[in-house]
């Protein structure tokens, strides 16, 4: 069963990434060495103080000596550890630039074939085009509004007042309140008529 996520790109590693993983790797040492050498002159110094109440003085002296010369190793330390701390830093800027720098590229590319797709003489006709139609809606709209007079105006205007007027006004019929009477459930039985009979007809 192979992996579900498929195989991991692999980070390409530079040049410049293995040379600032150097560079940082001997700052690291350096801070090491340079708190070594502190605590170690923290130590001597108070040894030193130690000699100097049990009266041995040359012992206390010549370790206040090498206290001296370890500051000036510590000064130098801090110096090599700025210097790297900064050449790690113009690499990591310059590797940011270089980002940069290929991004411009790319996106100079794809400008350089949207150009292509769209020249400047079909920009052009277009934006005339364009130039065109608004200057032929401005004729009709001057056109439209040349050939109605005050009193046409005011017509329109009359008119779209009663259209909106008697949307407005205009209401559904009321439903009647009253009940309706109800209908029959048998017909009404209609009266026979009774016919005269034939002599009494006869007879008149």
């Amino acid at each position: 069963m192979g992996n579900l996520f498929g195989k991991k790109k692999a980070t390409r590693v530079t040049e410049q990434d293995r040379a600032v993983l150097q560079l940082k790797q001997q700052r690291d040492k350096l801070k090491q060495y340079q708190k070594k050498i502190t605590l170690q002159m923290e130590k001597e110094r108070q040894l030193a103080k130690q000699l100097l109440k049990d009266g041995k003085k040359e012992k206390a002296l010549l370790l206040l000596k090498k206290k001296r010369y370890q500051d000036q190793l510590l000064d130098k330390t801090e110096n090599q550890i700025s210097n790297l701390e900064r050449m790690v830093q113009d690499i990591e800027f310059a590797q940011i630039e270089m980002k940069v720098i290929e991004g411009l590229k790319v996106g100079n590319d794809c400008l350089k074939k949207m150009h292509e797709v769209l020249s400047i003489e079909e920009v052009e006709k277009i934006m005339d085009e364009t130039h065109d139609a608004i200057e032929y809606q401005k004729q009709i709209d001057e056109m439209l509004a040349g050939s109605l007079t005050q009193e046409d105006e005011e017509a329109v205007l009359a008119e779209l007042e009663a259209i909106t007027q008697g949307e407005a006004d205009l209401e559904l019929p009321e439903v009647p309140e009253e009940e309706l009477p109800e209908v029959p459930e048998q017909e009404p039985v209609r009266e026979k008529v009774k016919k005269k009979p034939e002599r009494e007809m006869l007879a008149v």
